[in-house]
């Protein structure tokens, strides 16, 4: 499967319960070639809903340094002389580098998508491999993503934006690793100007990399959202 990928994937795909994984020499991935990918498997994902065999698919990667920005994104918001790339998920700006582990899961919701369920499922699942290496994540209301406690205040290790097109997923979360946080210096991440950002490397202080944490992080996914086979049958 994906035979003709460049050697930068890292590729998992879920076949109702089969798992085929595969796993390619990691390099980092430019966004654009990421978004791609993403469009190809959400036509294929969206093309097999009236299937018994649906399919879903998750990509995990580290990114080439870039700016993101969601819908939501206001010009004043931009940082200043660099490279943004406007995209049609949730949320507002963020940036994506190396160090911090990106996973984009393609799939179905049904036939009546439940958008906030799946995000705080993906969220279950993120907190759920944090606590594999001792971390303590936790949800903050009103606000999406994972977020661990430093002192008096609340930083954020991971992120979360999404789109539903056509009832499949695209886009996905942003766990922060071993990045260099310094990026976010430039903007205002998420758009949440009253709290910080950390990674996994920081809180433990010892280095932790995306290649370290990424079965955790896709057993816990897988097993958060195996709630949508149930939902699946309602296509």
């Amino acid at each position: 499967m994906h035979s003709n990928l460049p050697g930068y994937w890292l590729v998992y795909s879920i076949r109702v319960l089969a798992i085929e994984c595969i796993r390619l020499a990691p390099e980092y991935l430019p966004f654009e070639e990421g978004w791609r990918m993403q469009q190809e498997l959400h036509k294929k994902i969206t093309e097999s809903q009236t299937n018994k065999n649906r399919q879903a698919s998750m990509i995990f990667c580290e990114h080439e340094p870039v700016y993101t920005a969601g819908a939501r994104t206001r010009s004043w918001e931009m940082p200043q002389n660099e490279k943004v790339i406007r995209v049609g998920r949730g949320g507002k700006i963020t940036w994506h580098g190396p160090g911090q582990l990106v996973g984009y899961p393609i799939l179905s919701l049904g036939a009546t998508p439940d958008v906030l369920r799946y995000v705080r499922q993906i969220e279950e699942g993120l907190i759920n491999a944090l606590q594999s290496v001792g971390i303590n994540g936790f949800r903050i209301a009103g606000r999406s993503g994972v977020w661990v406690r430093n002192g008096v205040s609340d930083e954020k290790v991971a992120a979360i934006g999404v789109r539903v097109q056509k009832n499949v997923t695209l886009h996905g979360f942003a766990l922060n690793c071993s990045n260099d946080l310094a990026p976010f210096e430039k903007i205002v991440p998420c758009g949440i100007s009253d709290a910080g950002v950390t990674t996994i490397s920081r809180i433990l202080k010892r280095t932790i990399t995306p290649k370290e944490i990424l079965d955790s992080v896709f057993n816990s996914i897988c097993s958060a959202l195996e709630y949508i086979n149930t939902c699946r049958g309602n296509v």
